[in-house]
């Protein structure tokens, strides 16, 4: 398996989201949105039940963990829900997959969505999977100066090198920081 990366250019966020909505469906693109926005790993993101939000805060248990977990919601993620809820209003879950056969309720499944983002990043070059809406998400918290041990505690990550290894801190990004700052 090929390693996959953080999205580091805000600009392929933005593209891989339209990609998705255009080769597959807003539901696609909704998905990279709000994991992006939430950090969730995606067995997490694709079991949200509507009933798992309450205002702005969304209250789950971690699937991989077993550990209790709540959530602010941001203004993106809450209008992701606004929007899924007012299209779908007899769904159960927040990426409900469609069916044919009414009485089967189930979410989108990982495969597919795994299927979705690994194309969208074949169309730009990058390699992505799943785990890139994490790792970007916990990327861009670092670059915009959040202290690596909220973003290890928000991934749920034992330690802070676990973490930077994580969402990508590659040697030229430790370089810059040596040409970023002259005393």
């Amino acid at each position: 398996m090929n390693e996959v990366h953080a999205v580091k250019d805000a600009q392929d966020i933005g593209l891989i989201s339209r990609f998705l909505e255009r080769h597959f469906s807003s539901r696609e693109s909704d998905v990279w949105q709000f994991g992006i926005n939430t950090a969730l790993r995606i067995s997490d993101l694709l079991n949200i039940r509507f009933t798992d939000i309450q205002g702005d805060m969304l209250r789950l248990k971690e699937q991989k963990t077993g550990k209790q977990r709540s959530i602010k919601l941001n203004d993106k993620a809450l209008a992701i829900i606004a929007k899924r809820q007012a299209q779908h209003p007899t769904d159960t879950y927040l990426f409900q997959a469609k069916s044919r056969n009414v009485k089967t309720v189930k979410p989108v499944t990982r495969q597919y969505i795994s299927e979705a983002i690994k194309r969208a990043g074949d169309s730009l070059g990058l390699s992505l999977s799943t785990h890139s809406m994490r790792k970007t998400r916990g990327y861009h918290l670092h670059k915009s100066g959040v202290a690596i041990e909220l973003i290890c505690k928000m991934l749920n990550h034992s330690c802070p090198s676990v973490t930077l290894r994580y969402i990508g801190i590659e040697q030229q990004d430790i370089d810059q920081t040596y040409t970023n700052l002259v005393l």
